[in-house]
């Protein structure tokens, strides 16, 4: 019989006195996997403890504060179903509880960030310290270690995990993220995202790509489905991607390490390295966490016109560091950074029809994208209500070079330049939803400025042709209420009010020759201010205790710009969505055998702002109609033994263009002649149908040694580039898998991992260059590839 015992280690490494079932122990532990913080649990404590079942070496386990026995930790953390038990001095083990647990005191309150009891679900994007039961909307979870199980992983980890979120694929930091089949285009042009990217309570991004920021030590990522209008204003029409970051640890030196190599079948050796360490500082009254990594992606394309293979690595490198201090008083503050710069080599994509993984063009498609912000924390209870002030500064620039070689023409090349720089400050108090009553009052400030330059010509000749600036700033202030008036029951009703100042102008403009010209161009580059009002309503009802019913009513909306249109700037107005949608969630994936969540949505999106290439075959933006999206998400997971979990989930997502702008028919008009335009009046970017099917096994070997594997295969239905005839092509129609293993502890570990398992090559996104160069394109998936890992943790 195998032995299910799993002892974690010997942490009393300094002589204390014998540690007593009653004793209290000034305690913050992070949260995170059970078999990474009971390190930190001993420490503090000075105790050693063992595991009676491996299986609890995995579960999720919140983060505490307080003055603490050993029981009443280890229940705060994981509930009543485990227990702590002595074994003499010093040494404990954890266990399924076998009895019902004796009275205890209660506990002190949970840390701001972590409420609810036991190990439910807290979803942190709430706002509100929401438990996931009582939540009105569709939203997934997706836990920091198995992002990174099987590697380094950023954004692209967090989509094959969930069905219901889509990306192009330009390249690392230059793709664009979509939820819910609200998309605008392929490109990163003047408007803002759809989906709005968070790093704790810091916006990311705000009219710039996916910054696609490695996603080690992290504790969770959140994905909120939907218009979030109300509580994160404008750019979250489709839904928020919210990463909740592990915090500096008070008391705790702890670290990981993690490093691999990679064989590409047709291509180049790829690497990576990822390491954290967390650090006390003076005493137990500061903590400083570091994160670093570093990643190279060998290249699978080759170029024979140019006579080189391989041609499209890429290199990420960059880090977090973060300094969390206790300021007395009950006051917290924290100061951060994060850093990422991103270099390929040339672009991904293909000829169509060429021999595999082939693309002749003239002159190389590298690009370059950094990523800087600075962050400073200020947070406090008083009592049930909380208080958090978040300020953020941030960087972004991408340069992009593209082949514009006309057939048997001279080599060309257009540059884009994209500089982009955030301000943001957002002040908010809460009281979490109890028995009765739970609020949120807020306020926030946003100030975006973005240069977009732009030139063109042969490779060492480029010639600047007309750019455009963008700025704006928002004041926001928004407030939310929850009421229980039966405890089955809860009411929500929120609004949002900002006022959004945006001003812009052309650069290196073509010259004017009259006054016609020079009065429209001012009329152009005026300010222009907004002022809109987002309401929210939703109602949850609890049919049995893990049963979920809810409605929900959401807005969103995105302010209007400047955009290019040849050579010259033009106006574009601001768009807005509203959603009704209803859903039901069962169970709890962390413990439950069975668990489903089922969503449908009807969204009416007005004045929607989409990209398509103008007559000089650039991209250029507009405003082109009004339109509807049908969509239809569910999820399921099963857990026939305690070892084994499966899960499966699907999107449907239908969004046309109803009623098409005065505009948008004049442009379908002149191309009909030449296109067929079947099918045009889709919405871009989103697969009609997704699915995804995965599962997760661990089996204990012996002592602390587990063996894991899991795997996950998912389809990506056929979907158009973007508007109008020239990007009406097909893309999508493939399928992606991959299959991980891992031996050892929680300490050490050995991976081995495969993706792309069956070779296929698909097309992620099929306009690799805007300009018409005599060839058709498309972006493979990366060939199969092997993966060879280590990692240690102390």
């Amino acid at each position: 019989m195998i032995r299910r015992v799993a002892p974690l280690l010997l942490l009393a490494l300094v002589p204390a006195p014998p540690a007593l079932a009653g004793q209290g122990y000034p305690l913050d532990l992070p949260a995170g996997r059970l078999g990474e913080v009971l390190g930190v649990l001993g420490r503090q404590a000075k105790i050693s403890v063992s595991v009676d079942d491996a299986s609890i070496w995995q579960r999720r386990v919140r983060a505490v504060k307080g003055v603490y026995s050993v029981p009443e930790a280890v229940r705060h953390m994981l509930g009543d179903k485990v227990e702590a038990v002595a074994i003499e001095p010093g040494v404990w083990r954890i266990r399924p509880a076998r009895a019902k647990p004796a009275p205890r005191p209660r506990p002190a309150p949970p840390p701001a960030d972590q409420p609810g009891e036991g190990d439910t679900v807290v979803v942190v994007a709430s706002k509100r310290d929401m438990r996931l039961g009582d939540y009105a909307g569709s939203v997934s979870v997706v836990e920091g270690s198995d992002i990174n199980f099987g590697g380094v992983g950023g954004t692209d980890a967090v989509l094959s995990r969930l069905a219901s979120i889509s990306s192009t694929y330009l390249g690392d930091g230059r793709n664009k993220l979509f939820i819910r089949g609200i998309a605008d285009s392929s490109f990163t042009g003047p408007t803002q995202a759809t989906v709005g990217q968070y790093f704790g309570d810091i916006r990311l991004t705000y009219n710039a790509p996916d910054p696609d920021l490695k996603l080690y030590d992290v504790q969770s990522v959140e994905v909120l489905e939907g218009p979030q209008g109300t509580l994160y204003g404008a750019g979250s029409l489709g839904g928020i991607i919210r990463i909740v970051p592990n915090e500096p640890a008070f008391g705790a030196t702890s670290g990981s390490v993690a490093a691999g190599v990679s064989a590409t079948q047709h291509g180049a050796p790829s690497g990576d390295i990822a390491g954290t360490l967390n650090l006390p500082v003076l005493g137990d009254r500061a903590a400083l966490r570091l994160v670093g990594y570093g990643i190279s992606d060998g290249g699978y394309i080759d170029n024979p016109l140019r006579r080189r293979e391989d041609i499209n690595r890429t290199t990420t490198a960059g880090g977090r560091g973060a300094l969390r201090v206790d300021l007395g008083g009950g006051w917290r503050a924290e100061l951060g950074g994060v850093y990422q710069r991103t270099e390929g080599d040339d672009s991904q994509y293909t000829d169509a029809g060429a021999p595999r993984l082939v693309r002749n063009s003239a002159v190389a498609e590298g690009f370059d994208a950094s990523y800087a912000m600075g962050e400073f924390i200020l947070s406090r209870d008083f009592g049930k209500v909380r208080f958090r002030s978040t300020t953020a500064g941030i960087a972004q620039t991408l340069d992009e070079r593209y082949d514009a070689t006309p057939p048997g023409g001279v080599a060309t090349v257009f540059r884009q330049h994209n500089h982009t720089e955030l301000i943001s400050n957002e002040t908010r108090l809460w009281q979490p939803l109890d028995d009765r009553f739970g609020w949120l009052v807020g306020a926030s400030y946003v100030h975006n400025r973005t240069l977009l330059t732009r030139s063109l010509g042969a490779p060492d000749r480029l010639e600047p042709v007309t750019g455009v600036e963008n700025r704006v700033s928002e004041f926001t202030f928004y407030g939310e209420a929850s009421y229980r008036p039966v405890p089955w029951l809860i009411a929500t009703a929120g609004a949002r009010v900002s006022r959004a100042m945006l001003s812009g102008e052309a650069h290196d403009p073509v010259p004017v020759f009259n006054a016609v010209d020079l009065l429209a161009r001012a009329a152009i580059v005026a300010d222009h201010d907004e002022t809109k009002m987002l309401p929210s309503f939703s109602l949850l009802a609890k049919a049995t205790a893990k049963l979920s019913v809810y409605a929900r009513y959401q807005q969103g909306m995105r302010p209007g710009g400047l955009t290019l249109d040849g050579d010259f700037v033009r106006r574009f107005a601001g768009d807005r969505v509203e959603t009704v949608e209803g859903g039901l969630r069962y169970g709890d994936p962390r413990h439950d055998a069975f668990d489903v969540s089922l969503g449908v949505s009807h969204t009416d999106w007005h004045d929607i702002q989409a990209d398509f290439l103008d007559s000089a075959g650039l991209p250029s933006t507009d405003n082109i109609g009004d339109g509807r999206i049908w969509s239809v998400a569910a999820s399921a997971g099963w857990r026939p033994v305690r070892a084994l979990r499966l899960d499966a989930s699907f999107a449907f997502n239908d969004g046309r263009v109803t009623q098409p702008s005065v505009a948008y028919r004049a442009f379908l008009a002149a191309a009909a002649p030449r296109h067929d335009l079947d099918g045009i009046d889709r919405i871009p970017n989103v697969a009609r149908f997704t699915a995804r099917a995965g599962f997760d096994w661990q089996h204990p070997l012996r002592d602390d040694l587990t063996l894991r594997v899991a795997g996950w295969a998912r389809y990506i239905g056929p979907s158009r580039i973007g508007v109008g005839p020239v990007l009406g092509g097909e893309q999508g129609d493939y399928a992606d898998s991959a299959l991980t293993m891992r031996v050892g502890t929680p300490r050490l570990g050995l991976v081995l991992g495969a993706t792309n398992l069956s070779d296929s090559i698909g097309n992620r996104f099929a306009l690799g260059t805007p300009f018409v160069t005599g060839r058709s394109q498309i972006t493979p998936l990366r060939p199969r590839t092997f993966r060879l890992g280590v990692d240690f943790s102390f």
